[in-house]
């Protein structure tokens, strides 16, 4: 089938059932040579601003008749695709399904609308079968499930007796300015990792906070993993955090238990990679039950997760310049 997908999370999954798309995203990047497919969406935003800035031009395109992304009708037409795979979780994540409609009424060909709509891990992998179904790799994707559901056992078996009282408070960041804590799935993500995560329920949408609250939850381990931010990303963006009030004064912070994920390909992907970013909060979390090399399957934890003091600004000196190698 000719298969188009409007998200990275919809690539990973396809490639995942063993399809390559005709078409991607202009934001998918993954699995390699994803990106070698022609994009069928653009975005009205400049991602390489401040967090306060990408946040301004959000707010700003909420305001227009155009929104926060396009889909090149022309590509997608020419394409001439069997089904599309897009969302109807977040319109400012990826185009939605609505955008995509629009579109689909503007070409010749009449695919299939697969719109995922995730909230939980369980619904990821219901994802992962539905979309099975839809490309006729459902034996394939029966088999992808089981294998990520192992995954997810196989940490939480180590996990489940733990005491609340002996769980870490932790916090999840979203966004840095302003700060919003992770939602949908990360409440799992963490209970699963041995933690407790106080800022959110299983499925709740992440959301902005007030600072205030965030130093009254007092977190014990704190994960900055923004939604679109890779690590270097994270690093030109660390004093949102650093020069807040109070920074230096919360637990984590004090023990040294700051880390940054990178949110892009990780936490914010709800694709197969979210039980890569389970086994990468495992042992942040409680590396007392998990050595990192043991538990990732996929990646060094260094790729996914790094101690937040070790980012310095995300910007090169001239003396790292000078020890780059050339091309």
């Amino acid at each position: 089938m000719r298969t188009v997908t409007t998200l990275p999370s919809a690539t990973e999954i396809v490639a995942a059932l063993g399809c390559e798309p005709v078409g991607v995203s202009h934001e998918c990047d993954y699995p390699p040579g994803a990106a070698d497919a022609p994009a069928v969406t653009r975005s009205t935003i400049d991602a390489s601003g401040s967090s306060a800035e990408i946040d301004q031009q959000v707010l700003e395109s909420a305001d227009t008749e155009g929104g926060v992304y396009d889909v090149d009708v022309e590509t997608l037409d020419a394409l001439d695709p069997d089904a599309i795979i897009t969302q109807g979780m977040c319109d400012v994540c990826a185009v939605d399904e609505i955008v995509v409609a629009d579109a689909v009424d503007r070409i010749d060909a009449a695919p299939d609308i697969v719109t995922t709509d995730p909230h939980t891990v369980g619904d990821v992998l219901d994802d992962v079968e539905r979309i099975g179904q839809a490309i006729d790799r459902e034996e394939r994707a029966r088999e992808v499930r089981a294998d990520l559901e192992f995954r997810i056992e196989a940490i939480r078996n180590r996990t489940a007796d733990i005491d609340a009282d002996d769980r870490p408070r932790v916090a999840v960041f979203d966004w840095t300015d302003p700060v919003m804590t992770a939602g949908h799935w990360t409440a799992e993500l963490v209970a699963w990792a041995g933690g407790e995560y106080g800022l959110a329920d299983v499925g709740e949408a992440s959301r902005p906070r007030e600072w205030e609250e965030i130093r009254a939850y007092d977190p014990e381990i704190v994960v900055v993993a923004p939604c679109g931010f890779d690590l270097e990303q994270i690093a030109r963006n660390r004093t949102d955090l650093t020069e807040r009030e109070g920074w230096d004064d919360l637990t984590a912070v004090e023990e040294g238990r700051v880390w940054a994920l990178d949110g892009d390909h990780y936490l914010n992907r709800p694709g197969p990679r979210l039980v890569d970013t389970l086994e990468a909060l495992a042992p942040i979390v409680r590396p007392n039950l998990f050595d990192a090399a043991e538990t990732l399957a996929s990646a060094p934890l260094e790729k996914i997760a790094v101690p937040f003091d070790a980012l310095g600004d995300g910007r090169e000196t001239d003396d790292q310049a000078e020890l780059e190698p050339e091309p």
